[in-house]
């Protein structure tokens, strides 16, 4: 152990290379989290005691190992290991390992691994440049990616490949990787005889949110924080971390969020979901968990207003109003006064009647369409402009609604190839109820009409 006194002379941000890099695990042995893949018969572990390793798309969040477990495969297995980044490299850099690779199966008998990292970052053509040579099986390709490998990665290749799922670090994990790099004397913070204060790792641990690199990240800075005032104001204790300096040292990170990305969908999601279910407290918070991570406010506006006709509709005839409304208060006010009117909207839908007959109505409507097409308009509902038209028959036998009683007709509405077709049909929920009971009487008034009047010609 060393004294208060060295740690004076030493400073974590002396070494050449970054804390998050020195304390990447090199054995399953120090990998955290990920039991679903690595526990014993999971995949992965039967994969390395096997020695087979097959092409992998590793998909999950920032943070979660998916480098690491890479590099660890590829030593299982005594593979040549290369990195390649689809942001900084293109196809030519493919060419170049492709040769390597044919180099080594030649002359040394020996496995190459091809981990890319951000693979989503490859376009169709890029990623049909090493297709074939995973088909030759002249490398394992294993790929990273946080977005969804169905929506980036080619079909061919992703057919190629075994999609593993990595989740963000359990608290547990993110514990256990904090307090090992501030006891590591080799790679990690160990020589200095720093200390947590409880409240600060549990803040650390919070302010990682499942990244393990965003959080070994800002501990490398708290840790220069504290020796900092250690040194100008020694004391008996040894240097310790707080919540003041993971405060400073955290103080932009931000939630993990892609406006373009799968979360930013997953989050929408989530929204829409639970003001169908009507929750307000679910609806509210994923509000915020967007607005926070930095969602534009009228996009989710926007989606709001789509909700207030496609899961209630008439049921509440003041949803649609009231978003919009919304939406005015909000231009008006801007950010972040305007946020309250957001949260009252989606109080309001969330505890809204719920009806989606507009919607199952549009979808029937688009149906039949798309299957009868453009059926002609019935002569009595055209309009006879002129005498021509008349003449021909437009116009003929309509019956003027407010002629009648109850400003009810006989007439049919629809194509005759439709007659008796109900698109909308109200649900019994809110102000639908009285719209379903308006419907019902006028049909049974109608009904009853045509019998008298088919009664009266026998």
């Amino acid at each position: 152990m060393t004294s208060p006194k060295t740690t004076r002379d030493k400073s974590p941000l002396h070494s050449s290379s970054p804390l998050a890099e020195r304390m990447r695990p090199h054995s399953l042995d120090e990998f955290a989290g990920q039991e679903t893949l690595l526990g014993p018969g999971k995949m992965l572990s039967t994969v390395i005691s096997s020695g087979a390793l097959p092409s992998l798309i590793l998909w999950g969040p920032p943070g979660t190992g998916k480098t690491t477990l890479a590099k660890i495969l590829a030593e299982s297995t005594a593979a040549s290991f290369v990195f390649f980044s689809a942001v900084l490299s293109g196809v030519k850099e493919v060419r170049q390992i492709v040769e390597q690779a044919e180099r080594l199966r030649a002359t040394e008998n020996r496995a190459t691994v091809f981990f890319i990292d951000e693979i989503h970052r490859f376009n169709k053509s890029q990623q049909d440049a090493f297709l074939p040579h995973v088909e030759s099986g002249l490398f394992t390709l294993i790929g990273a990616t946080t977005e969804n490998p169905s929506f980036h990665v080619t079909a061919p290749l992703l057919s190629r490949c075994r999609v593993l799922v990595l989740h963000a670090l359990a608290r547990e994990h993110l514990q256990t990787i904090f307090l090992r790099a501030l006891a590591d004397p080799d790679n990690g913070l160990g020589h200095f005889q720093l200390r947590f204060t409880d409240e600060a790792l549990a803040q650390l641990i919070s302010l990682a949110d499942g990244d393990a690199r965003t959080g070994l990240n800002i501990l490398e800075i708290a840790a220069t924080l504290a020796l900092h005032r250690f040194q100008t104001a020694p004391d008996t204790e040894p240097p310790t971390i707080t919540t003041t300096d993971i405060e400073e040292a955290g103080q932009h990170k931000s939630l993990r969020y892609d406006k373009d990305g799968e979360e930013h969908y997953n989050l929408i999601s989530a929204l829409h979901k639970s003001l169908r279910d009507s929750d307000p407290d679910g609806a509210l918070y994923w509000l915020y968990r967007m607005l926070e991570a930095g969602e534009e406010p009228l996009y989710i506006l926007r989606r709001l207003i789509r909700f207030a006709s496609e899961d209630i509709g008439v049921a509440d005839p003041q949803a649609l109003s009231q978003t919009i409304s919304c939406q005015q208060a909000f231009q008006t006010l801007g950010l972040p006064e305007g946020t309250l009117a957001l949260a009252q909207a989606v109080v309001y839908l969330a505890t809204a009647p719920k009806s989606n007959a507009l919607y199952t109505a549009e979808s029937d409507l688009r149906h039949h369409i798309g299957r009868t097409g453009s059926l002609p308009v019935p002569m009595h509902l055209r309009n006879a402009a002129t005498s021509l038209m008349k003449k021909l028959g437009y116009g003929k036998g309509y019956q003027y609604a407010h002629d009648q009683t109850q400003a009810l007709v006989e007439q049919n509405h629809l194509p005759p190839e439709l007659t008796g077709t109900h698109f909308y049909t109200p649900t019994t929920r809110g102000y639908e109820a009285v719209i379903k009971d308006r419907l019902d009487k006028w049909r049974q008034i109608l009904q009853q009409r045509k019998q008298e009047h088919d009664g009266s010609k026998k």
